[in-house]
């Protein structure tokens, strides 16, 4: 029978073959994705000896991409054939829904047809979706863009992972994710004690698997560690569309309404109804700025009956309307703040 450690040593198929990576840069993508992805394969190649991993740099046009801090990437192809081994990560960033073309579009959907394994890092999974490649599949994307995914993609099993792995298909959450999906790889072709290598290389001491949550939990968020105050806050996230009342929360965690106004105005300095409406707007503003949708069905969405409703709460909360609040920003494109 054989030990644990010789179970987590032993090397699959992969590990006398080398597998490429094509790193499609949109424009405006975020490096951080890009550099989590890319240096554990290099770091790989360094722990096993040789070059089991090789990368090139794809783009439209073929000759430069530049990310969202301004730095630029020389490209080594462009939207050109390349082999049905070859794995595709599309590294996306702010303004993805104007770097998604049609000619990147078609090539995705041409590669995929061939059998190419695709991702998708930071927005990345947007395009990846938008090509039609998500569809029945499992999916993440950084928190701030799932209400606009959600609405946009609604054949997608869309999770709050850091990040997924279904078939061919796999999407991270953006950010430092990109290591933890690179890292689940390399375990999986080279076996455990290579990946928890590279991760100490990379002086990555918490290694997260797809089960692990993007977000930080509530009560880190909000710097207070009251279990019936957090589970009050999680029903509210999940349910911004039909929004519950303050008595009928109250009711469901085993305390009166009074008591659940004076625990609110204790630690969060606001009442429940307060709270739950900041939610709700803070949803409707990502959703004005990173979809197309009319603003009656942004207000739809978010709980509000009326329109004129809506737009009052807005303009009380951000000092404008939803109107104009599209206006000044032009054309909606999701973004990201890292």
């Amino acid at each position: 029978m054989q030990s644990t450690t010789q179970r987590r040593s032993k090397q699959p198929e992969a590990a006398g073959r080398q597998r490429r990576f094509i790193f499609l840069l949109l424009n405006n993508f975020t490096m951080l994705s890009f550099a989590g992805a890319i240096e554990p394969l290099r770091i790989a190649n360094r722990v096993l000896g040789r070059e089991a991993y090789s990368w090139r740099l794809a783009g439209e046009g073929g000759l430069e991409a530049v990310c969202s801090n301004g730095a630029a990437f020389k490209l080594d192809m462009g939207l050109e054939e390349i082999t049905r081994d070859d794995t595709v990560l599309v590294c996306g960033g702010i303004d993805v829904q104007d770097a998604t073309t049609k000619p990147v579009l078609n090539w995705l959907r041409r590669e995929a047809r061939r059998g190419v394994s695709v991702g998708g890092l930071c927005t990345g999974a947007y395009t990846v979706a938008r090509a039609g490649l998500l569809d029945g599949k499992r999916a993440t994307i950084h928190w701030e863009n799932q209400d606009s995914f959600l609405e946009e993609f609604e054949d997608v099993k869309l999770t709050k992972s850091v990040f997924v792995m279904d078939g061919n298909r796999m999407s991270t959450a953006g950010g430092t994710a990109s290591i933890d999906l690179m890292l689940k790889i390399i375990a999986a072709d080279h076996g455990e004690d290579v990946a928890n290598t590279v991760a100490d290389q990379l002086i990555y001491s918490s290694i997260r698997t797809d089960q692990d949550t993007q977000r930080l939990s509530i009560p880190t968020r909000i710097g207070v560690r009251h279990p019936k105050l957090s589970q009050v806050i999680q029903m509210m996230e999940a349910n911004i569309e039909d929004p519950i009342s303050p008595a009928q929360l109250a009711t469901d965690v085993g305390m009166s309404t009074r008591q659940l106004e004076r625990l609110f105005r204790r630690y969060l300095n606001r009442s429940p109804k307060r709270y739950y409406m900041e939610l709700r707007l803070s949803k409707a503003r990502n959703l004005l700025m990173q979809t197309d949708m009319s603003v009656i069905n942004v207000a739809l969405a978010c709980g509000f009956a009326s329109p004129s409703h809506f737009s009052k709460c807005y303009r009380a909360h951000y000092q404008t309307t939803p109107y104009r609040e599209r206006g000044t920003q032009g054309a909606p494109s999701p973004r990201l703040s890292i």
